[in-house]
């Protein structure tokens, strides 16, 4: 009994594990077909006609057949490759249709370009070899393709580098930037140039100009009993006279500011003009003024050597020009003197080691009988008459001039060292400055307030030129601080040696117009616009000027 329970119990167990078995062979075999069927149609697979036209056929193979042949990853890599650069060409294309370049020969390449990209892929040859074809590709034709596209790809890409600064802002504003940045560096170049050549011009004699003292010369040697010097006239020393100070070794350049004056005055004959020059310059200064008298006006001709009191002893700035370091600074003339200090070429002068050039810091000395006198500059034109200047109430100040300040500009923090403590102390950067030139001195002021022991104070502490750098403006502004009084602009204008965009309305409306600057108008780097304005008072009748073609 026992024997057939365990019997039934052991058959039906073994019945359910064949059931069991049967069940797992049948999912397997079931499984196997059906992957065996899917592998079938993925390799059986292949574009149809109508995706051939539109050349994009070879999307529809599956991934696993790519993977399984390399040809056909070359041929979907080099088909990539081709139209990637047609939609590039296209872009740039689009680009300059929005630029309004339709009509550029770079529009019609692109154009060009895209096309040639679009008829490879549609040739005969390669649609049957490649895209149209069942079975294995033909490499010989995939390699001819892919030689045929990368062709057209670097044709493509020297076409865009070519032209693409055309189409890329970015590229176009770094390039001019980088075009700013040359031409910045070849001006600053030409500036630095043109400074130092322009300082040389400036510190050069001319041809006519030395041609000129040279036959005054000659006429004076020729002729000794004619250019006999004459006693003083009282008038030299009459302080009821209007009197003028006038310091050069330039003859023409005198000769034109004593004619400006003479022209424009109303009464000649109140005139007196103190001409001081060098020893060299005396004979032939005394020759032209004897050969061309100015009517019933007085003029004075000394040499500086007749001052006995300009001693280096007494005058400083006679003891700092024998300093060989000092003249060595002017009259090296060498381009990175201009180069380092381009603002401070005008200063770098040899007129500056001569006294001539100081004497205005000695009025009341030189002329102790007068009681006011106005400086000139020699590169002045006077165009109106001046006599109203000794009536002006001068206020207790010493000197009368025009101020050159506007904004910020020519204050005194431009002239002097205010890092300097006593510069700093004693001055106020925002002082306005003044021009030398054309001033109206008070020379009883000028000796009560005691303003030349000032000056000797002030050039004494600037022996190492800590104070300020180089020529007489800084030391006028030092001296005269406070004790200046400012004139109307409309006497005086400057700026017509360097300036060329002033008005000719200011330049006419002017009593005195200054040619300072380096372009003075007896040399050839004058600016032609206000030239007139100079040699028009030229003595053109006198003989030696015809000679010497000056001004002509």
């Amino acid at each position: 009994m026992a024997v057939g329970v365990r019997s039934g119990r052991s058959g039906g167990g073994g019945s359910t594990l064949r059931n069991f078995f049967s069940y797992r062979v049948f999912a397997f075999a079931m499984f196997t077909l059906l992957f065996i069927v899917t592998l079938f149609v993925l390799f059986s697979s292949h574009p149809s006609h109508h995706d051939h036209n539109n050349g994009n056929a070879y999307i529809h193979r599956s991934v696993l057949g790519l993977r399984s042949d390399p040809i056909k990853t070359r041929l979907d890599l080099v088909y990539k490759q081709a139209n990637d650069h047609i939609a590039l060409v296209n872009a740039y294309a689009a680009y300059a249709r929005k630029l309004k370049l339709d009509i550029s020969k770079q529009l019609k390449m692109f154009e060009d370009l895209a096309k040639n990209f679009s008829d490879l892929q549609s040739k005969p040859t390669y649609r049957t070899a490649l895209f149209d074809t069942d079975g294995a590709m033909d490499e010989d034709s995939l390699r001819q393709f892919e030689k045929e596209v990368k062709d057209k790809v670097k044709f493509a890409r020297l076409l865009i580098s070519d032209s693409k600064e055309s189409y890329d802002n970015q590229l176009k504003i770094q390039k001019l930037k980088d075009t700013i940045f040359s031409v910045n560096e070849l001006f600053v170049k030409a500036k630095k140039n043109g400074a130092f050549a322009s300082s040389i011009a400036a510190k050069s004699t001319p041809k006519s100009l030395h041609c000129l003292a040279m036959r005054l010369m000659e006429e004076r040697i020729a002729h000794p009993e004619k250019y006999r010097d004459d006693d003083p006239k009282p008038e030299f020393e009459d302080p009821t006279l209007y009197h003028y100070a006038i310091f050069s070794d330039n003859v023409i350049a005198v000769s034109v500011v004593v004619n400006s004056v003479i022209k424009n005055a109303e009464e000649p004959w109140k005139h007196v003009f103190h001409i001081v020059t060098d020893r060299m310059n005396l004979a032939a200064m005394k020759v032209w003024f004897k050969m061309r008298p100015i009517g019933e006006a007085h003029i004075e001709i000394k040499a500086v050597e007749d001052f006995k009191f300009l001693k280096s002893s007494y005058v400083p700035v006679l003891r700092q020009l024998e300093s060989v370091n000092l003249q060595n600074f002017y009259f090296q003339n060498r381009e990175e003197n201009s180069a380092n200090d381009v603002n401070n070429m005008k200063f770098r002068n040899p007129k500056y080691l001569s006294m001539l050039h100081h004497l205005r810091f000695y009025l009341p000395e030189m002329y102790p009988g007068l009681h006011r006198i106005l400086f000139l500059d020699d590169d002045v034109v006077v165009q109106k008459d001046l006599t109203a200047l000794w009536s002006i109430d001068m206020g207790g100040k010493v000197n009368g001039a025009v101020d050159t300040c506007f904004g910020s500009f020519h204050q005194y923090a431009q002239y002097l060292n205010f890092s300097h403590p006593l510069i700093r102390e004693k001055f106020n950067p925002k002082a306005c400055a003044w021009a030398f030139g054309m001033n109206i001195f008070d020379l009883d002021a000028w000796r009560r307030e005691k303003c030349t022991e000032g000056y000797h104070y002030w050039q004494n502490l600037n022996d190492d030129r800590s104070l300020w750098k180089l020529g007489t403006l800084p030391a006028g502004l030092a001296t005269f601080y406070s004790k200046t009084k400012s004139l109307d602009k409309s006497w005086h204008v400057l700026g017509l040696g360097y300036n060329p965009s002033i008005s000719m309305n200011e330049i006419h409306n002017a009593a005195v117009i200054h040619f300072n600057g380096n372009m003075k108008p007896w040399l050839d780097i004058a600016m032609t616009q206000y030239k007139e304005l100079w040699t028009k008072y030229i003595d053109s009748e006198m003989e030696f000027v015809q000679m010497c073609n000056f001004g002509m």
